[in-house]
């Protein structure tokens, strides 16, 4: 059902929301008509609705592989989800360029049975949709499909995910993407920043990597290596699976099993990426490039993490005051409407589960301005530590969140790959919930707090991508400066 409608006796209004029907009790014409008006409005009573989230069931297969399934008979389809507890930053740098290009590929670049012309033939016959994606500690992959479909569809699927053909001349096209990518990185002063502050905050680290020319080799990435990566990542182990849609428990584990049947375990576990060492000293450094506007990030690390903690609560709502809230955060007051410094600019604060993160703020200016926007910034940041955000600030946040709540649970699929990324992060089922009460106990005192703990201007790295010719005065000022000279990247090697 979809709008609303009224009964024959014109007595209740039917409302599907967020997959509930609800029925409230409508006024009669002639009454409706005698209560209209501003003081009838007043003299409204609407009672509190109650929302609760709707939860998978958890089962397992063979080898201890988890399944979290939700049936669904809205619509004739099902989706089928897996992520992988594996990802590039588990392997070393010699084969990040195979690690990034697997889902692609995987996609792409046909199977051991089937060339890539057949694969897409077949998903188009059978109206299969699929993704391929991944990063850091994890790699992911779906389908949907019509339910009658199911079988076929997953059989494709799964051939695509146990058995990679990694085509040469696919790989060969992929190659020279990913290094024309490398090549033009240099074109875009936003991405350049970004990827020169976390070269600068991580290092030698998965974290800070770049793709670059010798990540890309012929040797590098060949079908070969390719396998090899690709045995270490998908493998039962490393797996769990998600169902939602059309189709019953009883009719699709026998063909989750058969997904299964003869998959080889892994050869062996992955290790985990080692602890980012941050050790870039606090200061500016200076990135020369003529431009018509100067890109800054500055930050330092953060030892909040993703947890059921007060702190990190406080940290999620303090950080949507301090820059991530748009329009209504200090940053783009300060900057952008009271001193015109820059159209945009933001805050960043992550916060991983198992490392230390990011806590700090970006803004692009004029050049004429580079330095006044930086102090801004700064100014900013101490404001937070030394005076508590006012009540409205705080639950103008709080009621952003909660009013936004419903819509982690919009549909079955939503919920189903939401609680497996909690899963694969070893949070609990729960997070959604708990993650929402522990925003709504957040105070201005526990913003206060927080960020007087663990934001500190004297400790930020200042990465400034500009031409100094242009800058107002002071640099000097904010830290000892460090040039930082560009090279552009090598010729791409040949086939």
């Amino acid at each position: 059902m979809n709008g609303a409608r009224r009964d024959r006796a014109g007595t209740f209004l039917c409302r599907l929301v967020a997959g509930a029907l609800i029925a409230a009790p409508v006024m009669p014409r002639a009454v409706l008509a005698q209560a209209v008006g501003l003081g009838a409005v007043r003299d409204l009573e609407v009672q509190e609705l109650e929302f609760t989230p709707m939860k998978p069931d958890l089962y397992e297969l063979d080898r201890g592989v988890r399944v979290l399934y939700i049936e669904n008979r809205t619509l004739p389809l099902v989706s089928v989800f897996a992520r992988f507890k594996a990802g590039p930053s588990n392997f070393p740098r010699g084969r990040l360029g195979a690690a990034r290009g697997l889902p692609s590929l995987m996609r792409n670049a046909g199977t051991t049975s089937l060339s890539p012309d057949s694969v897409d033939k077949m998903l188009e016959f059978y109206a299969v949709q699929t993704t391929f994606g991944g990063g850091g500690q994890s790699t992911f992959t779906s389908l949907n499909t019509l339910t009658r479909h199911l079988a076929e569809a997953l059989g494709i699927w799964t051939d695509m995910v146990r058995n990679p053909g990694f085509d040469s001349a696919r790989v060969e096209v992929w190659r020279g993407q990913e290094l024309e990518d490398v090549r033009r990185r240099a074109d875009t002063p936003g991405r350049l920043a970004i990827s020169q502050f976390n070269h600068l905050m991580y290092g030698d680290h998965p974290v800070g990597w770049e793709m670059e020319p010798e990540d890309l080799t012929p040797a590098a990435v060949s079908p070969d290596v390719l396998r090899e990566v690709h045995r270490q990542m998908f493998c039962p182990e490393n797996l769990t699976l998600g169902v939602t849609g059309d189709v019953s428990w009883h009719d699709v584990k026998p063909l989750l099993d058969q997904m299964l049947e003869g998959w080889p375990s892994c050869p062996g576990e992955l290790a985990d990426p080692p602890e980012a060492q941050f050790a870039t000293a606090p200061g500016v450094y200076l990135i020369p490039k003529e431009l018509d506007q100067s890109t800054v990030i500055l930050g330092h690390p953060s030892e909040i993490r993703l947890e059921d903690s007060p702190e990190y609560f406080s940290s999620r709502i303090g950080h949507s005051i301090f820059g991530a809230s748009g329009f209504s955060s200090r940053l783009m007051k300060r900057l952008r409407t009271e001193e015109g410094y820059s159209y945009s600019a933001s805050s960043v604060w992550t916060t991983p589960v198992v490392s230390r993160g990011i806590v700090g703020a970006m803004a692009q200016t004029k050049p004429e301005s580079t330095v006044a926007a930086i102090r801004a910034i700064l100014d900013v940041i101490e404001e937070m530590r030394q005076h508590a955000p006012n009540d409205v600030e705080v639950k103008e946040e709080i009621d952003r969140v909660a009013n936004g709540f419903v819509f982690n649970f919009q549909d079955p699929s939503q919920v189903v790959s939401r609680q497996m990324l909690y899963a694969s992060q070893g949070l609990p089922l729960d997070w959604l919930t708990r993650y929402l009460r522990g925003i709504q106990a957040v105070s201005p005192r526990s913003v206060l707090r927080t960020f007087a703990d663990n934001v500190d201007p004297s400790r930020m790295v200042i990465l400034i991508l500009g031409d100094p010719s242009k800058f107002d005065p002071g640099l000097e000022e904010l830290g000892p400066v460090t040039i930082i000279e560009l090279t552009e990247p090598s010729t791409p090697p040949a086939r």
